[in-house]
Order: structure tokens, then sequence, then C-alpha cells
């Protein structure tokens, strides 16, 4: 078994951190992954990361352990099937047999890759911090190294949306198939020590969704660098220019609201507006912006440091989140931190996380284009109040969401599930010995 360190507050842990995929500029997992070892680092710890493609980019104090999978869905051959020459192990045989039958095949076939590095590795390590892969092989990590989950939201709601949105009952059938892997995360969910949530809203829906018992979750907030997402007075806003960041087309985000309002928008007065994600050509939202005649008014960005981004903050008059639904949402605190003006959804933790509509955020209705709208020229037609919701923004993330803070209470998790391994041990030698 696993060498425990006890109880000792003091102690510097000995992190293994899993992360399936850890797309470095654009997605969750890969942000919160390179923010939150770093401020783990910073409070001392020592941290090996462990991921599949793409790869993160990490602090130089970290270490990377790649665990190459076949990287099926790369950006240049998405769905590509996989030469028989490149099957070398069974997490390889498990990705490609859950390729085959159109389920997504990553996090299983992840966890087992992690596990066969790791079982080897037990005294290597005070405790593994899972980042949402949720495979079968991270309760067999489990039994042989304290283990802790963090769980941004459950994927249930995504493939509610997608299903939501099917045109026909033969995407249904495939989107159902491609989210067959969300089973087995309720199913590890519900066995794992400790789950870390990121707001009591997803807590609420993993319980609802996911039969994850209440006292086996504790809120730790997502965090943002206050120091690095900050204002820039140097740089002067464009008049009538938005951002956001969206995956063009994934459902969930809310991008095609956001075109039919910036549409409605575009009748009367000029407005543009920048996309921190990637365009899928030929995708639902390119269609979309071709035939609202939108084309020459929107520009995405992708591939940038954080640095850029915060320039492109700058250099908007307004932020925008559109999401139907958000588990946390790391870009509407990053929009905050810079103090550019915000307006967001009510979608799942939104209002949580943002707070009050009118004084640190101008909040509407989830799904409605015409909402999204009004709230836009809510915040366009004034422009006082339109800073001091900016300003409000900075100030609550900066009171409540950084990562120096997140790392701290995570760490606190961490010790709670070392303890938690160390009593259960100490009782079966009890009861050994009887």
């Amino acid at each position: 078994m696993a060498k425990t360190p006890g109880h000792d507050e003091d102690q510097p842990l000995r992190l293994a951190y899993l992360s399936y995929r850890s797309k470095p500029t654009v997605g969750g997992q890969g942000i919160y992954t390179r923010h939150l070892t770093k401020a783990l680092l910073d409070l001392g710890h020592s941290v090996e990361v462990f991921s599949g493609q793409p790869y993160p980019v990490l602090d130089d104090r970290a270490q990377l352990t790649k665990l190459p999978s076949l990287d099926i869905f790369n950006d240049q051959y998405p769905g590509r099937f996989p030469a028989y020459w490149e099957l070398k192990s069974l997490p390889d045989l498990l990705e490609v047999a859950q390729f085959s039958t159109g389920t997504f095949p990553e996090p299983l076939a992840f966890s087992y890759r992690a596990y066969r590095e790791l079982k080897t590795r037990a005294n290597d390590f005070d405790l593994v911090h899972d980042n949402q892969c949720l495979g079968y092989g991270i309760l067999a990590i489990d039994k042989v190294i304290p283990t802790l989950v963090t769980l941004h939201h459950p994927i249930t709601v995504d493939r509610r949306l997608e299903m939501d949105a099917a045109p026909n009952w033969r995407k249904r059938l495939s989107i159902g198939r491609w989210y067959n892997f969300v089973k087995m995360q309720g199913r590890v969910a519900q066995r794992m020590p400790r789950i870390v949530v990121v707001s009591d809203n997803s807590i609420d829906d993993i319980h609802n969704d996911m039969g994850v018992d209440r006292d086996r979750m504790r809120l730790v907030h997502v965090g943002v660098d206050p120091d690095l997402f900050k204002p820039m007075p140097g740089v002067t806003p464009t008049p009538g220019r938005l951002i956001t960041t969206a995956s063009a087309d994934v459902e969930l985000k809310g991008l095609k609201f956001l075109l039919e309002a910036m549409a409605k928008l575009r009748a009367e007065r000029d407005v543009s507006l920048t996309v921190i994600g990637r365009a899928k050509e030929g995708g639902p939202s390119a269609k979309l912006i071709k035939d609202l005649g939108l084309g020459d008014h929107i520009q995405f960005v992708t591939g940038v440091p954080d640095e850029r981004i915060v320039e492109l903050y700058a250099e908007s008059e307004i932020a925008v989140v559109p999401s139907l639904y958000e588990g946390f949402s790391l870009p509407a605190v990053e929009a905050m931190a810079t103090a550019t003006p915000l307006v967001a959804t009510d979608g799942g933790a939104l209002p949580e996380v943002t707070g009050t509509d009118g004084e640190t955020v101008f909040g509407c209705e989830a799904g409605n284009a015409e909402a999204l709208a009004t709230a836009l020229r809510r915040a366009f037609d004034d422009p006082e109040l339109r800073f001091r919701v900016g300003q409000a923004g900075r100030e609550r993330v900066s009171e409540l969401y950084t990562w120096r803070q997140t790392a701290v209470r995570t760490v606190a998790q961490y010790r709670e599930v070392i303890q938690m391994r160390a009593e259960a041990e100490q009782r079966q030698a009890l009861e050994a010995d009887r």
C-alpha cells in the first residue's frame, strides 16, 4: 500500500495529477490543470502530471509524464481510425473498441494507462488527483494510492442539451452512444471517497444525475490569477466590440444565441465579436454566421497565451458568457478579473459565480437570444453602469476566486482523504489482530 504521512499539516505532499486531455488554451480541463498545479507548487508541494493528448502547458517546476492515447480526436484528423500496428496494449484495444461502437473512448482507456503507470509507483506519491476522468481504472488506482476526484459538472447535462437539439432520432441515437461513458463515470463517482466540486449548483446536479451522496462531495471554487488577469489602462476598448470564449459547435456554450443576439444588435449599431475558440469549418456555427451575414464582423482566435487573452479583453467593451449551462465558468471569472463588464446568462452555476444583476454582472435568461440582446443593449447604453459593473466584478473575483485559495482548500481535502485512508488501514490492522 502507499505510504501515508499521517495528519501532519505542514508536511509537503507528493502528488500525482491525472488529466486525460489537457488542451492548454481553450477548455476548462487544461486551464484548471495548468493553474491549480502551479498554485500547488507555490505552496511547496511536488506535482507530477500524467496526461494524454493534447498535453498541458505547465509551470517549469512540474513534471509531465505523457500517457499517449491513440489520438483519435486530434485537430488535424478528428475521428481517424487507428492502424493495427498502433495497437500495442490493452488500453489501446479498449480505446479502439469503444470508438468502434460510437462511444467516446478516452476516459476509460486513459484510466487504465494511468493505473498501469502508477501501480508500480505507489510509494512515490501520497495522493492521486483525478481531473474528471472517472474511468474504471481510477477505482483500481484508489486501491493502491489514496485518490481524490475533481468533477466540474456532470456530463449528463451536455448529453441532455445535445439530445434536445438533435434534429432526428438517428442523431439522438448517435449522441446516446457517444455519451455512453457517462454511465461509467457515475458508477465510479459513487464509489470514490471524496469528490471536489466547483459550485453548489454542480453538487445538486451531480447528486441528482449521477447518484453521488452529498456527504462525499466538497465545494472548492475554481480560481483566477488576478495579477495576470487584470485591467490594462493603456488599452482603449474598441467601440461595440464583444468578446466570448466558446467552442463553436458545443451546444452547451450557447454561441448560436449570441450570434442571433448580435444580428439583432447590428440592425441598430456597429457591433463586432471576438471568439476565443476554434471555428469548425462547415459546422452549424459557421453556417449560422453566413446566414446572418456576420462573417465580416467576427474573428476567431485560438492558441494564444494568457497574456494575449488579457489584451483581447482590454480591447473589448463587453464580455459575454451565453452558456446554456456552466458548472462554474472560468471565462466568466477571467473576464471579471480584467474589469471587463460581463453579460452572462443564468445557465447552471453562472448566477452563483457572477453575483447580482446590475451590480457585478448584466444577467439574462439562458437560451433566449432576445433576452441576451436586451442585456447587451442595457450594457452598451449606460457607460457609467458598465464601468461600475466591471469594477465590482473584479473586486468580487479578487475576494472569492483566486488559484491560491483554490489550492489551499484543495490541499485540505487531500489531507482529509489521506487521513481517512490511514484510519481505515488502522481499523483493518486492529481487526486482523483480534
